[in-house]
């Protein structure tokens, strides 16, 4: 199986350009399972929550995810993308994993991250893992790296493979906690970082770059400079995934001791 991601500087609220430069990007490259980047077709830094609500989309129905389709139906792959999806009254910093026959999942990020907090909704869906064929994916977003259950909920699941779509702007930080989230879990991950600036609120975000792909025993496979365009893929086996030894007789899944963690629990 291979599994890549695409790492870019999309142009704040320019959709269907920054549409056009992942298709322009996924050209002639070949993979399983594409990565791109959070709120990658609208770019990050929301000035007002009207800009947000403008910019919005259904997921399925909006013209982000449909595209998407057609590029999966086009490379005969998958893709997971995070974009900003409206839902009723509520608009969700939301991943999408989509394939040749239309949307496989949907997540809304559970762990809003800084100005986040003022504009999107906290997310309100279970953590998904969907079975592609090659491998079972499961979908993360940004800020939930930090956060260790996040992964191992994706993992008791059986993900093999964790798309990670982000838009980082703490040098390096991500980079070493998805890298420990696939030693702890036994499973590939795969970060799809940006790059660029975005100063639209007085405020100057600079993103890092350092998109990765890391195997279960915490092996980087692949990085990504920290201020240039990449479209990456490489070989995986998710077999390597499905085996949770550490020894012969230490599996990191049967040795976990669940009765003793709930006393810890909130």
């Amino acid at each position: 199986m291979r599994v890549g991601y695409v790492q870019f500087a999309p142009e704040f609220g320019e959709v269907e350009r920054n549409l056009d430069r992942v298709a322009e990007l996924l050209t002639g490259g070949q993979a399983d399972l594409w990565v791109l980047p959070e709120l990658f077709a609208t770019g990050y830094q929301f000035a007002s929550a009207r800009e947000l609500e403008f910019l919005a989309e259904p997921a399925p129905g909006g013209r982000t995810t449909a595209r998407l389709i057609a590029l999966a139906r086009e490379s005969n792959s998958h893709i997971v993308a995070g974009l900003a999806e409206q839902a009723g009254k509520r608009i969700y910093n939301a991943a999408v994993l989509v394939g040749p026959s239309g949307l496989v999942a949907r997540y809304r990020k559970v762990h809003l991250f800084y100005e986040e907090k003022h504009l999107f909704a906290p997310g309100d869906l279970p953590f998904p893992v969907a079975d592609i064929g090659p491998a079972k994916v499961g979908l993360l977003v940004c800020y939930d790296h930090f956060f260790p259950e996040a992964a191992r909920s994706l993992a008791l699941q059986g993900a093999e493979v964790i798309a990670h779509p982000a838009n980082l702007v703490m040098p390096g930080l991500a980079q070493l906690t998805m890298r420990v989230r696939a030693i702890e879990n036994r499973a590939f991950t795969v970060t799809a970082n940006r790059i660029g600036v975005e100063a639209r609120t007085g405020e100057t975000l600079r993103f890092t770059g350092l998109s990765q792909i890391v195997a279960p025993n915490g092996d980087v496979l692949a990085q990504a400079p920290q201020d240039a365009e990449e479209v990456r893929a490489v070989e995986i086996d998710p077999a390597q995934a499905r085996d949770k030894h550490l020894t012969r007789l230490n599996d990191v899944f049967a040795d976990r001791r669940p009765e003793f963690y709930r006393r810890l629990v909130g």
